[in-house]
């Protein structure tokens, strides 16, 4: 695991200096060793975690004969298949990791060798001969990589944004479109950053500079396949493919455990994990003081189960302290308050091992989010009805101040429900609704934006019907905007390294293409691992990873949200901010999450667009 990050200029030779002020501020991401490197117009620098071949699996790596020269952020599950391979074809690899297969796997097959590459990675090659730099990610773009354009003309790319700080002539300015969006899905949708000028390389895409000229193409998209098998037969399948992809993520010359929720996904990756080892794992698992976010007492009973070497973290954060420390680390927006438990739970973690294993993509692969059974359901309430229903759960005190009651998330439905179809799936995603957006935006502000844009547009269409259309949408979407940054960087930020088996590329496609019946909550997932799962955990429903928001903006975060949120830079109408505060500290309202979302906006600007440039 690595940060990787370069400069390219067909003009000219780039100052490998600047290069080395890019690694000092993505060190984090690979404290054990690193190095800029020069090769005539491109220049490469890359921060390790050793975690496989610590010895001989030092970056750059080449080719025989130094003419393909690459570095790489990530673990290739298949790189033993790989390295055999291309011994056969002649090739002398290094090692016995995974990165220096890269450059003799492009000596191949050009350009398309990332089709032959099965893993989490962002990487860059630099063809010498033809002057041509290469970079790409994976299929769903579990680690990142951002480029942008210096005024110079020079291409710069980095694993993550804050290393372009070190870059002069790199101007950090708001993207208030993107932001926009921020506020919509509490995340920057698509290639945008929320900086303009800078994007990312899209997930399952490959970026080719040369001649002065950028191409971008897409490498993969995920295949349904639709087979006439039992319920009994598709079962065998989970079954198989899970724990194969739990097996092949157990490769790692560095102490390796597992993040432990009270969920099912996190249980049945440490079940297979507990399968497959011969000591015992360790586990991880995060708990509040509040009853009510707590779910110590069903990971434990998973911990006892599996006999694991368990450590519970009871989290009782300054979350006034923490906060800048958040916003420090997230250099890409970010208003997801489960990166808060998660970023903590990682500090801890790191303590005891480097790589730890998780239950994130359970939910996209095996359907378990309700929101899918509420986009169906919603189909059968009349639009009149569903809007009358939740105007009166909404004059119900519980309606409005809790956001986890069930009154609460049944009026969000029956909203849902009365909007159009096409609209529907972002009203149930949805922050900031598009006319509260337009009441909060100042006039200035929207004359920037131009046209608002609804949480509808912004997501997009789902490409077919059904469940299985609103899983390639989160795939497509959530997953890579928001749940995978802020798992990358959680980690990272700590030097952590995470693999998530649900998330294999198998796994997705075979979850994409189960049957309807297999699909509600979970049912395959359940159904295969059901010997593996303890009845206290077997029988829960879902349940987020959530944080206590709205006792918190009426406590502790209580002066520190009013003063950065009222002492802003004139972007949001002062009066709507008020009103949102004043409601949920008089208990009118239940605006914790949104509150969250504009203080991490603030406090993002102040760590990454306001902040001077330091010294690397």
């Amino acid at each position: 695991m690595c940060g990787i990050c370069g400069l390219y200029s067909p003009s000219g030779a780039p100052p490998r200096s600047l290069v080395d002020g890019m690694r000092a501020r993505i060190a984090h991401r690979g404290p054990d060793e690193g190095s800029s490197d020069a090769f005539e117009h491109c220049v490469l620098g890359h921060q390790r975690l050793c975690v496989i071949d610590p010895e001989q699996g030092f970056q750059p790596v080449t080719d025989e004969g130094r003419d393909i020269v690459a570095v790489f952020n990530g673990e290739l599950y298949n790189f033993r298949e790989l390295r055999d391979d291309l011994r056969g074809r002649g090739h002398e690899i290094r090692g016995r990791g995974d990165t220096p297969v890269l450059p003799h796997l492009y000596e191949e097959y050009g350009v398309e060798f990332v089709e032959h590459l099965e893993g989490m990675f962002a990487l860059a090659l630099f063809d010498r001969p033809r002057q041509r730099l290469v970079l790409a990610r994976d299929r769903l773009g579990k680690k990142p990589l951002v480029w942008t354009r210096l005024p110079d003309g020079t291409f710069a790319f980095a694993s993550e944004l804050k290393a372009f700080a070190a870059l002069p002539g790199f101007r950090a300015e708001p993207d208030l479109a993107a932001l926009d969006a921020y506020l919509a899905l509490q995340y920057v949708p698509g290639t945008r950053t929320g900086i303009r000028g800078v994007h990312r390389v899209a997930p399952a895409s490959v970026l080719v500079v040369e001649d002065g000229a950028q191409t971008e193409r897409v490498y993969w998209e995920p295949a349904v396949v639709e087979e006439p098998l039992t319920d009994e037969q598709w079962l065998d399948r989970v079954r198989d493919e899970v724990s194969q992809a739990v097996r092949r993520r157990l490769v790692a010359d560095v102490p390796l455990g597992a993040l432990l929720s009270g969920g099912i996904d996190s249980a049945i990756v440490v079940s297979q994990m507990a399968r497959a080892a011969t000591d015992p794992v360790r586990t991880f698992t995060v708990g509040f003081a509040d009853a009510a976010y707590d779910e110590r007492r069903f990971a434990r009973a998973v911990a006892d189960r599996w006999s694991t070497r368990h450590e519970e973290i009871v989290l009782e954060p300054d979350a006034a302290a923490t906060l800048p420390r958040l916003a420090e680390a997230f250099d890409e927006p970010l208003g997801d308050e489960a990166a808060l438990p998660l970023f903590l739970i990682c500090e801890a973690a790191r303590d005891e091992v480097t790589v730890a294993l998780v239950g994130d993509g359970g939910d996209e692969s095996f359907a378990g989010y309700e929101r899918y059974a509420a986009m169906g359901l919603a189909d059968r309430v009349p639009s009149p009805a569903a809007a009358a229903g939740a105007r009166l759960l909404r004059r119900l005190p519980a309606g409005r101040r809790e956001r986890r009651s069930t009154t609460f998330r049944a009026a969000r439905f029956l909203e849902a429900a009365a909007t159009p179809r096409s609209e529907r799936y972002g009203a149930l995603m949805q922050v900031f609704s598009l006319g509260e957006r337009a009441a909060l935006w100042s006039d200035d502000a929207k004359a920037e934006i131009g046209a608002l844009t609804s949480s509808g547009f912004l997501l997009g269409v789902p490409p077919r019907g059904g469940v299985t259309g609103l899983q390639l949408l989160d795939v497509a979407t959530y997953l890579p905007g928001d749940l995978l940054p802020k798992a990358d960087i959680a980690s990272m930020a700590h030097s952590l390294e995470l693999r998530a088996p649900l998330l294999d590329r198998r796994v997705i496609e075979l979850g994409l293409s189960l049957p309807a019946n297999l699909k509600r909550g979970k049912l395959a997932l359940r159904r295969a691992f059901a010997d593996d799962l303890p009845p206290l955990v077997a029988e829960r429903g879902k349940s987020g990873f959530g944080v206590p928001l709205a006792a918190w903006f009426r406590g502790e975060l209580r002066e520190l949200a009013h003063d950065v949120l009222l002492g802003g830079r004139g972007w949001f109408d002062r009066d709507a901010v008020t009103a949102l505060l004043d409601d949920h500290v008089t208990e009118r309202a239940d605006n914790g999450h949104r509150l969250w979302t504009l203080l991490m906006l603030e406090l993002w600007l102040r760590a990454h667009v306001d902040a001077p440039v330091r010294a690397a």
